[in-house]
C-alpha cells in the first residue's frame, strides 16, 4: 500500500497545487474591476519543492476578524508563496489585473491539471492490469 501511495503521492501533491493556483488565478479574473485590487499568483515549481520537502510556508492569507463573535478561519497548510504579479500595464483604478495574462495563465494551469488527472489515470489502468494478470 505504501508503494502505491508513493507513485500517486507526488502526482497528488501536484494536483493540489494546481487546484489552489486555478482558484487564486480565478480570483484575479472575479477582482478585475475591482479598484485597487492587486493581482496574485504563485511560483508553481517553488511551491512543488516546498510541499515535497515538506516545508509549509504559510502563504495563505489570513481573514480579518472585527468582532468577537466572528469564527476564526481555518487557515490551512501552504506551500505555495503568495505573492502579487508585477504590473503589466499600468491603470487609472490601480487595479493590477491584467485579463489577457490571466487568461494564459488560466488555460497553462488547466492543461497541466488534465496532464495531471491523465497521468494518475494511467498509473491506476496500469496498477489494474498488474492486479488482473496476477490474479489469472
Amino acid at each position: 500500500m505504501a508503494d502505491i501511495q508513493s507513485h500517486v503521492g507526488v502526482y497528488s501533491k501536484a494536483l493540489n497545487l494546481r487546484a489552489q493556483r486555478q482558484e487564486m488565478l480565478a480570483s484575479n479574473i472575479a477582482n478585475a474591476d475591482t479598484p485597487h485590487y492587486k493581482a496574485r499568483d504563485f511560483d508553481f515549481s517553488q511551491a512543488m519543492e516546498n510541499a515535497l520537502g515538506g516545508r509549509n510556508v504559510g502563504g495563505s492569507l489570513a481573514m480579518s476578524v472585527t468582532r468577537q463573535g466572528h469564527l476564526a478561519s481555518a487557515g490551512g497548510a501552504s506551500f505555495a508563496n503568495v505573492q502579487y504579479r508585477k504590473e503589466v500595464q499600468s491603470s487609472v483604478d490601480g487595479n493590477t489585473v491584467d485579463m489577457d495574462v490571466e487568461r494564459a495563465q488560466i488555460a497553462e494551469n488547466a492543461l497541466h491539471y488534465q496532464m495531471l488527472t491523465q497521468l494518475i489515470s494511467d498509473k491506476f489502468s496500469g496498477l489494474r492490469r498488474a492486479m488482473s494478470s496476477a490474479q489469472g
